[in-house]
């Protein structure tokens, strides 16, 4: 607190009592605590440091423009309390991811951001240009293929916690620059990380919320407590597409009309595989609300997966959905060169065929898996559509403190 007759002659009224809110000042004196308890400054000296040259929104209201708190995160970081701890515990959640994994012999590692042949996942990358060169480059869609490589080099379990490129809309879940761990783990399989996955969130649940395993999400209450669903892709359409039975799920032409009925738009490529997992996006993915692995992908949407030892149409992968959101993605890895290469042809089919989202060759990496990679399990998880739960945020912008936007209209 100041005291009128504490300050220099003069000072009150031709300095003090035209600092706004807002202004940033340096103050000496000495620290007590009053008879509540709050700390407090007896103020012996005080300066102005820095002017506001504009003003802040009113305290009660704050700002609540949401497309302006986005555009002007650090207004809203100086107004809400609420989004300074929204982005701690984002903090907080990717420490905790991290010392999970290395805690578990995890070796955090960086992988290139620019690369020559991007791969990994099923989306159009950025694409660049390197002067010296004088060659195309793409920003990473996914670091799975570098981590694969070393692995094969004998580091049995590793990471990378980082930053994806795609080239893709914007949405409340889709940001084109999006954080990512991904991690790899030899001599294991994708049911071993299942139980892995399931074990660090909960660890994660228990450790943020003072053991409540309870998440509150938009007026839902999951439990991580509980043991995780776990069902197959077809299991998964059957259950929420009533019309359809086990037999027209190996039918092409049944499933084709099917999709239609329900305006999928489709392509002439699309065999049952991914006829399959289109009418369960449409139909059942929204609807898996608590944690849910959907297991049992077919190969044509799994092209670095490796193949059901029971069943070769489908693969060892799983996906994890919470609140009818895709949370992490993870399987068996593929590691029979001559079937990734096979793949990998398929796949160029696909983007000759209009698919701009289709994988490209990656001749180098098959060359890695030609010296041999040991049975290896890995998975990715999106950080943001994670911290997205732990804070009850309705759009990836809430988590991310400068999300992409559309230019700011001029005037």
């Amino acid at each position: 607190y100041v005291q009128r007759d504490s300050l220099a002659d003069g000072f009150y009224n031709t300095c003090f009592k035209k600092w706004d809110i807002g202004d940033i000042i340096g103050v000496e004196g000495i620290l007590f605590r009053t008879k509540t308890g709050e700390l407090t400054i007896r103020v012996d000296g005080i300066q102005l440091l820095v002017k506001s040259l504009r003003p802040l929104p009113e305290k009660y209201h704050g700002l609540t423009d949401l497309e302006m708190r986005y555009r002007q995160r650090y207004v809203d970081l100086i107004m809400s309390q609420a989004s300074r701890d929204s982005f701690r515990k984002r903090t907080r959640i990717i420490s905790l991811i991290r010392e999970y994994l290395t805690d578990r012999d995890f070796l955090e590692v960086e992988t290139p951001m620019m690369q020559a042949v991007p791969g990994g996942a099923a989306a159009r990358p950025f694409k660049t240009f390197h002067n010296a060169l004088n060659i195309d480059l793409f920003m990473r869609i996914a670091p799975e293929l570098y981590l694969k490589r070393l692995v094969v080099g004998g580091f049995e379990r590793v990471f990378e916690i980082n930053r994806n490129f795609r080239n893709e809309g914007l949405s409340t879940r889709h940001n084109p620059e999006f954080t990512m761990v991904e991690f790899y783990q030899a001599y294991a399989d994708y049911n071993e990380l299942m139980d892995l996955t399931e074990d660090m969130l909960r660890h994660i649940t228990e450790t943020i919320q003072n053991k409540n395993t309870v998440v509150s999400y938009q007026g839902d209450e999951y439990d991580f407590g509980k043991p995780f669903t776990r069902m197959t892709v077809k299991e998964a359409v059957l259950k929420y597409n009533k019309q359809l039975s086990a037999d027209q799920l190996e039918d092409k032409d049944a499933l084709r009309k099917y999709a239609e009925s329900l305006k999928i738009p489709l392509r002439d490529s699309y065999g049952v595989g991914k006829l399959l997992i289109e009418i369960f996006e449409k139909t059942g993915e929204h609807l898996l609300k608590d944690p849910t692995f959907i297991t049992a992908y077919p190969v044509e949407v799994s092209p670095l997966s490796r193949r059901n030892d029971e069943d070769p149409d489908v693969t060892d992968r799983f996906e994890l959905f919470i609140g009818g959101r895709e949370i992490a993605n993870g399987f068996s890895e593929l590691n029979d060169p001559e079937d990734q290469a096979e793949r990998f042809r398929d796949q160029l089919k696909q983007k000759e065929q209009g698919d701009e989202e289709a994988m490209f060759y990656d001749a180098d990496f098959i060359r890695a898996l030609e010296h041999g990679m040991p049975p290896t399990a890995g998975e990715g998880i999106g950080i943001d559509r994670l911290v997205m739960l732990f804070t009850d945020s309705p759009s990836i912008r809430d988590v991310l403190l400068f999300p992409h936007m559309r230019p700011e209209a001029e005037g």
